[in-house]
């Protein structure tokens, strides 16, 4: 349901649906300006299998951001920033635009574990075993239904419960795109034949089977992708037994395959919910967008929609608020999956293996011998080329910063409270009324070629400038008016 009711007033000024990597970190961020956040996932037991994903250039600095990335360091490996647009195998370009410039393969269950501790820490109420049937609206807050009868009250709900979203579904929120049209099995697994042979049959069959691979991960595991015969029902997963059908059709081998760690089947279904917003619920993560997984874009997209949505939703929760600052999360988010789901439609064109795509492969693979053809690719896949629509100004408005040197030691140091911050190389300048919600730091010998930035709390240049004026103008707009 979602029907105007009247209720009482609201126990929790949040609800997040779904505790996945952007349900954590949403609430993590809100609960830095003290919103009180409960959390609701369905499932009871974290996932039993043990899928790596690839955390971007852009989330590991987020992560830095928040005084995470140490941690997030310690359950990871790095890999070179490059070879990921269509798996073209090309090296990650020369001097990118962040001190944290390259993949981390990380578990699954430990990042989304990382981040869930992280919201607690913060004060963040996580339920697990609680699975969301209804929601109703009205001008105070919103009601939510729970399958086994309770309900429970908030200023706002956010649906981050994935691409099956009930929140979504509730709401009526129309999630146009495609269905999916080819299936692809992907899993984990050890296999029986030595690297040698391995090697020379992925050699061979990689010219023209882009959606074939064999890749070790050490300790004898290897990821193994394969086409799938046809498209299933993917509320099943696969088995052993059709990874090993799918290799010797592919292959003529199933290579000995065994012990798998986790298997699963994905599609290329793409869509993009007309809206992320409706009243006072919230969509974000792939409960407003789904788009293969090549390139390994989905689960940062997800962060980064949260870390877009924390600092707006906290302030429209705290009072302080702009009129339209809470609008601006779909302006600004909406593009950029957008984006995304383009990029990854042109990737899985390219790897299939009909003469037309395969003819623009070649020529493509050829293009990113440029530099700067390899480096848009790039900044497009790992978010660092995102530009933000702040009006006419310099090339590093509405970007993010990256992390420079400063008198304080290295400038993410100080976002760690998720506030605003004004850098300030002139010396003369001030957050004034503002300091309650924005930071300040005069240094001359900071390592950016402007005379003063003001930073939102998600890193991106909202200002540039040195007249106070001016920087007074901006603040009001993105942080409110000044207290008295």
């Amino acid at each position: 349901m979602n029907s105007q009711v009247t209720a009482g007033p609201a126990s929790n000024d949040v609800i997040i649906a779904g505790c996945g990597p952007t349900g954590a970190m949403l609430a993590a961020e809100l609960r830095l300006h003290g919103v009180r956040v409960l959390v609701l996932e369905k499932e009871t037991e974290p996932k039993s299998y043990v899928r790596i994903v690839g955390l971007h250039v852009r989330s590991l600095e987020l992560m830095a951001m928040r005084g995470l990335l140490d941690r997030v360091l310690q359950h990871g490996r790095r890999r070179p920033a490059g070879g990921f647009f269509a798996a073209i195998h090309k090296p990650a370009p020369q001097g990118l635009d962040s001190a944290h410039a390259y993949l981390l393969g990380i578990p699954q269950p430990v990042i989304e574990r990382l981040l869930e501790e992280h919201a607690i820490e913060l004060g963040a109420q996580v339920r697990h075993g609680c699975t969301v049937t209804g929601l109703a609206q009205d001008d105070e807050g919103v009601t939510v239904e729970l399958a086994d009868g309770q309900r429970l009250r908030a200023r706002y709900l956010v649906g981050c419960d994935g691409a099956r979203s009930t929140v979504r579904k509730l709401l009526g929120v129309g999630f146009p795109g495609e269905p999916s049209r080819t299936d692809t099995l992907m899993g984990e697994m050890e296999v029986g034949v030595p690297q040698e042979e391995i090697t020379a049959r992925v050699r061979d069959l990689g010219r023209t089977h882009h959606r074939f691979w064999l890749r070790p991960f050490g300790e004898g595991i290897y990821s193994v992708v394969v086409p799938a015969a046809e498209v299933g029902d993917r509320a099943q997963p696969p088995t052993l037994d059709d990874f090993r059908r799918q290799l010797r059709a592919v292959a003529g081998t199933d290579f000995g395959v065994h012990s798998p760690r986790w298997l699963s089947r994905f599609g290329d279904a793409t869509r993009l919910a007309e809206r992320y917003r409706a009243g006072r619920v919230l969509l974000a993560g792939d409960a407003a967008h789904i788009h293969p997984p090549i390139g390994g874009q989905g689960l940062n997209l997800g962060v980064q929609d949260a870390f877009n949505l924390g600092w707006k939703l906290a302030a429209q929760v705290r009072g302080w608020a702009p009129e339209p600052l809470l609008d601006t999360y779909q302006a600004e988010r909406h593009p950029v999956a957008e984006d995304v789901l383009d990029n990854t439609r042109a990737q899985m064109e390219l790897l299939s293996a009909e003469p037309g795509p395969q003819a623009v492969r070649r020529l493509l693979t050829e293009l990113m011998d440029f530099e700067e053809v390899n480096r848009h690719l790039i900044e497009k896949i790992t978010a660092i080329g995102v530009r933000y629509d702040f009006g006419a100004g310099p090339d590093l408005l509405g970007r993010r910063l990256r992390d420079i040197d400063v008198k304080a030691g290295r400038l993410y140091g100080l976002l760690h409270r998720g506030r605003g911050l004004l850098l300030d190389r002139t010396e003369r300048l001030t957050v004034g009324g503002w300091a309650d919600r924005v930071d300040q730091l005069a240094d001359p010998t900071a390592a950016v070629d402007v005379p003063g930035l003001l930073l939102r709390p998600d890193g991106h240049v909202a200002w540039i400038g040195d007249d106070q004026r001016d920087l007074d103008d901006h603040l009001a707009r993105w942080f409110g008016e000044p207290a008295g």
